[in-house]
């Protein structure tokens, strides 16, 4: 059994540069309607244009020095053999991309915060988790293969870093309902020692469901970047520090994808996709905002899903041989749309609409509640 998604030929195939114009409108368009709307709520502090804007320009220089420099430090990516052949031709083009708008986009929006507890505990952990992801990709160009950090051992350091943010949140947050699990239309349960176990496993799903999305030139910067500015909008009333927090490195996302939309420049590698599903899980939590989360994280999960899917199918359907079915031609399900047809920048304009979409409805129903 195999699932088929055909051509989309009735679909024109956009170019990397015309998706980066409509995904920068797009968020600028979403900032300045948020901006304007909480000023006319009386809340004229919280704001995302500017910092989305700075970041986005800082994102976008660090870049133009940077592409370079990785390039002259050699940092290649390694391409998978069994995957995609048209993506052969990657090899060699730059990754730890991240290193160039990560950093950049944590210490502004922990400055523009001015140094804020909960602006400086998230970019800690963006900080952490965008560490962790740099050694993975160090030990892959190291080792000139695919495999870096061991899936265990990279998992175990995701939950360590996880759990002591669950400390600093637990300790610097005494007065809150931390273990409150806040549904839409004022619906709450409080999950007492269970909330914990929870959030150690929203940050090692979040930020490994970022991980697989980066596998398309643009796409997981592109749709982080979509997401990032919903979480920061339905956190705002709780926080104005995590709203700028979001706004930055929606921004630093959105310069990257100058140098990473197609045909990329550079890959953000595990550096920032790692990094990026930290900083959503964190603000998140923070937030106390977890539907949100989920409803904003569709595409990751679904690309979470598709891999589940595919390995569980393949071991229900393991013969003698040893040999099972496949459901999807490759998981995640970018690769499988490539495998049926879809070009990339078709992909990623279907990706970033989904993403909008999904941004659009969690913000109403955050605001209509």
């Amino acid at each position: 059994m195999e699932t088929k998604l055909s051509h989309p030929s009735a679909i024109c195939n956009p170019s990397g540069k015309g998706l980066l114009v409509v995904l920068a409108i797009a968020l600028v368009s979403f900032a300045t309607a948020f901006d304007t709307l909480t000023d006319q709520w009386g809340d004229p502090a919280t704001t995302m244009l500017l910092p989305l804007l700075v970041c986005a320009a800082l994102s976008a220089i660090a870049g133009v020095w940077g592409v370079p420099w990785l390039r002259k430090l050699k940092t290649g990516q390694v391409v998978r053999d069994d995957g995609p052949q048209a993506h052969l031709k990657k090899a060699g083009t730059p990754t730890m991309g991240g290193l160039l708008f990560v950093p950049v986009s944590a210490i502004v929006a922990a400055l523009w915060s001015g140094l804020a507890a909960d602006a400086m505990a998230v970019a800690a952990l963006t900080l952490a988790f965008g560490g962790l992801g740099w050694w993975d990709d160090w030990l892959i160009l190291r080792k000139k293969s695919t495999k870096g950090v061991s899936p265990r051992l990279k998992l175990g350091l995701q939950i360590a870093v996880a759990t002591l943010f669950c400390a600093w949140l637990f300790l610097s947050h005494p007065d809150a309902t931390l273990t409150a699990l806040n549904l839409p239309f004022g619906i709450s349960f409080d999950l007492s020692w269970l909330f914990w176990p929870l959030v150690l496993f929203v940050f090692a799903a979040e930020s490994n469901a970022t991980n697989l999305t980066d596998g398309i030139d643009g796409l997981a910067a592109g749709t982080c970047a979509i997401a990032l500015l919903g979480l920061g909008a339905i956190a705002a009333p709780v926080s104005a520090d995590l709203t700028t927090f979001c706004a930055c490195l929606s921004g630093g996302c959105l310069g990257f994808v100058i140098h990473n939309r197609n045909p990329a420049k550079v890959f953000m590698g595990d550096t920032g996709s790692l990094a990026l599903g930290g900083a959503l899980a964190a603000v998140g939590i923070l937030a106390q905002n977890l539907w949100g989360l989920f409803l904003l994280s569709g595409i990751f999960f679904i690309e979470s899903l598709s891999v589940i899917a595919q390995v569980w199918y393949f071991k229900a359907t393991k013969g003698p041989d040893g040999v099972g079915k496949r459901l999807l031609k490759m998981a995640p399900l970018h690769h499988h749309l490539e495998l049926s047809g879809w070009t990339e920048t078709q992909i990623v304009g279907a990706f970033y609409a989904i993403a909008l979409g999904l941004t659009l409805a969690t913000v109403a129903i955050a605001r209509i509640t």
